[in-house]
C-alpha cells in the first residue's frame, strides 16, 4: 500500500469534511459581529444593559426583540389605510432627493417584487444559451417588456442565467415562451447545482443508486 497516496487521499477527504463547517463558522462569526455592531447603538441609546444585569448578550437580545417588534408594528400600520397614506407621503418626499431616491426606489421595487411574486416566477427552466444545442439553467423572473413580445409574436419571459459557481452574477436574457423548457427542479436544487457545479447533485444520485443496490 502506498502510504503517501493514502495519506493524500485521507487529507483531501478530511479537508472536504472540515472545510464547509469552517466556512460556515467563519461566515456565522462575521454575521454575529455585524449584528452586534447594529444592536450596540440601540443598547446604548435605550440603556438596556441596566435591565439585564449589565449582561451585554442579554441586552443585545432584548434590543433585537425590540427592533423585531418595531418592524412588526410598522408592517401592521403600513397595511392600514392611515399607514398607506403616511408611508405614501414619505415615499414621495424621498423621491425628491436625487441619490437617495435611486437607492430607495430600487430597494422598494425589489421588496414589492418579493412580496407579490408568484410561483411561476420562481420556476427553474432550461434555455438554449449561449448557443443552440447547449442548454443552461435559468430562473424565470417575470414577463418581458411588451415590445419584446410584439417582436417575437408570442409571450416572452425574463430569464436570469446565473454564473457557476457564483450565482450572484449572470445574464438576463429575454426568451420566447416556445423556447423556455420547464423542469421539475426546485429553486433550491437548481441553485445547489449551480453553486456546486453539479457535483452535489451527482453525489446525491450516486448515494441513491447505492441504496437501491
Amino acid at each position: 500500500m502506498d502510504v503517501r497516496a493514502e495519506s493524500q487521499r485521507s487529507f483531501i477527504a478530511g479537508l472536504l469534511l472540515v472545510a464547509p463547517l469552517a466556512v460556515t463558522l467563519f461566515v456565522g462569526s462575521l454575521a454575529l459581529r455585524y449584528l452586534a455592531g447594529v444592536l450596540d447603538p440601540v443598547v446604548q441609546a435605550g440603556r438596556l444593559a441596566q435591565y439585564t444585569g449589565n449582561s451585554r448578550l442579554l441586552a443585545q437580545t432584548l434590543a433585537a426583540l425590540l427592533l423585531a417588534t418595531a418592524v412588526v408594528g410598522l408592517g401592521y400600520v403600513a397595511q392600514r389605510q392611515v399607514g398607506q397614506r403616511l408611508f405614501g407621503g414619505f415615499d414621495r418626499l424621498v423621491r425628491f432627493v436625487p441619490l437617495v431616491s435611486a437607492v430607495y426606489s430600487s430597494v422598494r421595487q425589489v421588496g414589492a417584487a418579493l412580496e407579490n411574486r408568484s410561483s411561476r416566477y420562481e420556476s427553474v427552466v432550461l434555455v438554449e444559451y449561449p448557443r443552440l444545442g447547449v442548454y443552461s439553467l435559468g430562473f424565470v423572473t417575470g414577463d418581458a417588456p411588451a415590445d419584446a413580445s410584439t417582436v417575437a409574436d408570442e409571450p416572452v419571459y425574463n430569464v436570469f442565467i446565473p454564473n457557476s459557481p457564483n450565482p450572484t452574477g449572470g445574464e438576463l436574457v429575454l426568451v420566447p415562451e416556445s423556447h423556455v423548457h420547464e423542469t421539475d427542479l426546485s429553486v433550491r436544487r437548481g441553485l445547489r447545482l449551480i453553486v456546486t457545479t453539479g457535483i452535489a447533485d451527482t453525489q446525491d444520485e450516486l448515494a441513491a443508486f447505492r441504496e437501491d443496490a
